[in-house]
């Protein structure tokens, strides 16, 4: 039972959460088994399962921002503080494992209960069902992959670790990391699965309808390098929901001025606690505010001064209205910036162009942009993927973006961290990039640690 007590730890933490409305009114609760429709829709609507404590430890290690050493000092989280510096310490906090784990879960019992229904009693509520659950679990296992996996190489796919793919909810099989190919190729059939089954617009929010799984295969796709495919469903995506908010329709005196479930957000998911992260603690990097020009919107309404430390910033600009997680969802505001950099990747320089003069134009003020007209292909390349980096801002892509763009001389950085006196930094290609797991799920799980 060792080799799978942190399975059982996951799916008992699960079970109990997400199934408590329904539950709670059965007279035994040990001998209830969810098998209705009513049953599985249960378990997808539970929000705080299926939508939030996403891991943030990728983030927390990017160069979004930075803390004064006072603040790292009084962090009582010793993982964060590791975090922070890229300390390859063990890590104890198994939070970042189990909450995708929880929603994988989730998706897995509603899967097993679809499987033994007939789908011909309610085709169209099976059917967003089953694709719903795909969808789901396609995302936890990107979440993981993006925190605990390396760079995705075609070369080296198929001999780096991956992530367990759970696809059943039961416990009695030890769980073990499959390749990286292994984990990608899950992500890729789920998301495609949702695809397939999906209602083009979807009634119920927290809930993925189809431009959500186009999305979600061309994040993917990028992530893999694979910019054909990426490009491909950006813009089946935006072709269906192509909303971006007008920035000029906002006020930049709102301390929050982006309402949670805007008109831009494909698929709302956020961390768990930001942590060291916290909007109202961390100050946005200051090299990264001085890329924003007077006429751009974005630095009044993703930024505010801070009133504790000369000339630096706090974020305010959370999709998901809050200062206390990061929006790690899914928006089409990302989706434009994948089209266009797939695009001049692909010597679509005319697509490039219009993608990202849509994008901008909303973003500065009414008839200050400037249309971009640069048709040499690496310049356009090297522009949009700055605007990808101020864009997207604490939006939980930038540490999987550093690993895709390391792979690439052009774009590979070092991180650099002040503390008092001492400096840290974390080269390009890292095996820091790939989170150690949590020693629990390492020790009691039986699987093995990232390579060091």
């Amino acid at each position: 039972m060792k080799k799978f007590f942190i399975y059982m730890v996951i799916c008992a933490c699960c079970t109990l959460t997400a199934c408590q409305n329904f539950l709670d009114e059965k007279p035994d609760i040990k001998l209830v088994v969810p098998r209705s429709l009513n049953d599985a829709e249960l378990l997808l609507n539970d929000y705080s399962t299926m939508n939030t404590n996403y891991p943030q430890y990728g983030e927390l290690g990017s160069d979004d921002y930075f803390l004064t050493g006072d603040l790292w000092e009084s962090a009582s989280d010793i993982d964060e503080r590791n975090t922070y510096i890229w300390a390859d310490l063990p890590y104890e906090d198994a939070t970042q494992w189990r909450g995708p784990y929880k929603a994988v879960n989730n998706a897995n019992q509603v899967l097993e209960v679809l499987a033994g229904l007939n789908a011909s009693d309610d085709p169209g509520r099976y059917a967003r069902l089953w694709g719903e659950a795909h969808f789901f679990r396609a995302f936890a296992f990107h979440q993981l992959a993006g925190t605990f996996c390396s760079a995705y190489q075609n070369s080296t796919a198929g001999s780096e670790y991956g992530i367990p793919l759970r696809l059943t909810p039961g416990i009695d099989r030890q769980s073990l990391r499959g390749t990286l190919e292994d984990t990608y190729r899950q992500i890729i059939l789920g998301y495609q699965a949702a695809v397939s089954n999906l209602p083009v617009e979807n009634p119920y929010l927290g809930k993925p309808a189809l431009r959500s799984a186009y999305a979600g295969l061309s994040r993917a796709y990028l992530d893999m390098g694979e910019f054909e495919k990426a490009y491909l469903y950006a813009d089946s995506c935006l072709k269906i929901y192509p909303d971006l908010i007008d920035f000029n329709s906002l006020s930049n005196s709102v301390g929050l001025p982006f309402a949670r479930f805007n008109k831009e957000v494909l698929f709302p998911a956020v961390s768990k606690s930001t942590g060291l992260m916290n909007a109202d603690r961390s100050y946005v990097d200051s090299v990264l505010y001085k890329l924003y020009e007077a006429d751009d919107l974005r630095k009044t309404l993703f930024f505010e001064a801070s009133s504790e430390l000369r000339d630096a910033y706090h974020f305010k600009g959370s999709f998901d209205n809050s200062s206390n997680n990061l929006f790690v969802g899914l928006s089409t505001s990302e989706i434009y910036l994948v089209k266009a950099e797939s695009a001049a990747r692909l010597r679509k320089i005319d697509v490039a162009l219009s993608t990202m003069n849509s994008l901008l134009k909303s973003r500065w003020k009414t008839g200050r942009f400037v249309n971009w007209t640069e048709r040499d292909p690496d310049k356009l390349l090297t522009m949009i993927i700055l605007e990808r980096r101020k864009e997207l801002v604490y939006r939980g892509r930038r540490w999987s973006d550093l690993k895709r763009l390391n792979l690439d001389p052009r774009f590979a950085v070092v991180l650099t961290r002040k503390l008092g006196d001492q400096f840290y930094t974390l080269d390009p290609n890292s095996t820091k990039y790939a989170y150690r797991l949590s020693e629990m799920v390492v020790t009691l799980g039986e699987i093995p640690q990232n390579k060091r």
